[in-house]
């Protein structure tokens, strides 16, 4: 562990020499955590500086400064990324009276605040092991060899933090939509092997695009994929708290979401993924015929108008129907919601034409779950951090 020692005759702000203490676990990262160390410190002093400068007119009846440096706070420990690194705060003295309330005026570092024991690289770090299975009393253990120290890291506040994320989840998925347009919003079924007791149990997502462009996550809950009442409660919830029916809804066909579309919001127009679409397409085919099957079939989705795409589809049609009609019957009995997107302006087509808004967003949780399958019980509380 790194201890900052600050001289003793320092009352300027000047540099504070670094002391090595402990184990040192190679000069590698110790190189690295002095580094860390000297950079936090050179940014609390030019926080304080600029602080009390930013109020160095303001004094007393005798002409003293109201705002000025006080020494250091008692040395306090910070777990890092780079590792445990013990600081001395430099400390403000504020002799300002807030007129509201009457109080002293008391200065917080934005950059480490007086509860920070745990920069936020290190928070966020905790809910992806919790969600891979860590058990609580775990953690310390786990992290204190690579960190450098426990602290912070008790089975006690893993499991405030455990409550503080699914009262965050909570009240995400209670917050108002009304106040929200979507045009469009993509659905899918996203199988993650943690935290879930039931195989079948998948999270079910919904993500939407403001009238602005902007995209985000409008619910997340457990649930079966092709089970069309588990999407009806999805739907039902998101419009009992304001949602209105977005213009487009983008899945793979296979999902129980359309027929809860259907029923919740029946105006929204469909588009089936075609990156679904395409692998059931070629699952119906020998692989003899993949090549040229997946040129004919970018000739349909990739072309620069519906005209030409039912153009497209024909030509398919002809080339493969009599031989594979099962494959062909996959486009031609879903055309208009494979075509659906062509409707809408043409630089929106690459982002309708697929489920990709989705599977990008959550292939990071998809591949660091891959590894273990943590035990829980799926309909308590959902486990899924949502900020």
């Amino acid at each position: 562990m790194l201890n900052v020692v600050p001289e003793a005759g320092d009352r300027d702000g000047s540099a504070a020499p670094v002391v090595l203490a402990g184990p040192v676990s190679s000069v590698i990262d110790e190189i690295v955590r002095e580094g860390a160390q000297q950079m936090l410190a050179a940014a609390l002093r030019a926080e304080v500086a600029a602080y009390c400068a930013q109020f160095a007119d303001e004094r007393d009846e005798n002409g003293h400064r109201l705002v000025v440096r006080n020494g250091y706070h008692e040395p306090r420990e910070v777990t890092t990324a780079a590792g445990a690194i013990e600081v001395h705060a430099p400390r403000v003295n504020d002799k300002r009276v807030d007129p509201e309330t009457g109080e002293r005026v008391r200065f917080s570092s934005a950059i480490l605040p007086p509860w920070a024991r745990k920069t936020p690289q290190v928070e966020q770090v905790l809910p992806l092991l919790y969600l891979h299975g860590l058990s609580s009393q775990d953690f310390g253990p786990a992290l204190g060899q690579f960190l450098g120290s426990t602290k912070g890291l008790s089975a006690a506040t893993i499991t405030k933090l455990t409550q503080t994320w699914q009262a965050e989840q909570k009240a995400f998925s209670a917050r108002d939509l009304s106040g929200v347009d979507y045009v469009y919003v993509w659905a899918d079924g996203i199988h993650v092997n943690v935290r879930l007791e039931e195989t079948k149990l998948c999270l079910l997502v919904l993500i939407g695009v403001r009238a602005d462009g902007r995209k985000e996550l409008i619910a997340l809950d457990d649930g079966y994929r092709e089970a069309t009442e588990s999407w009806a409660d999805l739907l039902r919830d998101c419009k009992r708290r304001g949602m209105r029916a977005p213009v487009l809804a983008i899945g793979d066909g296979a999902l129980g979401f359309w027929g809860a579309l259907r029923e919740v919001f029946p105006e929204t127009k469909e588009q089936r993924c075609w990156f679904h679409k395409i692998a059931n397409v070629l699952a119906a085919l020998p692989k003899s015929a993949h090549p040229g099957a997946k040129k004919a079939l970018a000739e349909i989705w990739n072309a620069e108008d519906k005209r030409h795409a039912l153009n497209a589809v024909k030509a398919f049609e002809a080339a493969y129907g009599a031989k594979y009609p099962k494959a062909v019957a996959k486009i031609t009995d879903d055309l208009d919601q494979l075509l659906a997107f062509y409707d809408f302006p043409a630089e929106h087509w690459v982002h309708l034409r697929t489920t990709n808004p989705i599977e990008s967003t959550f292939s990071t949780v998809r591949n660091r779950s891959k590894i273990t399958k943590g035990p829980a019980h799926a309909r308590r509380e959902s486990p899924w951090p949502t900020s």
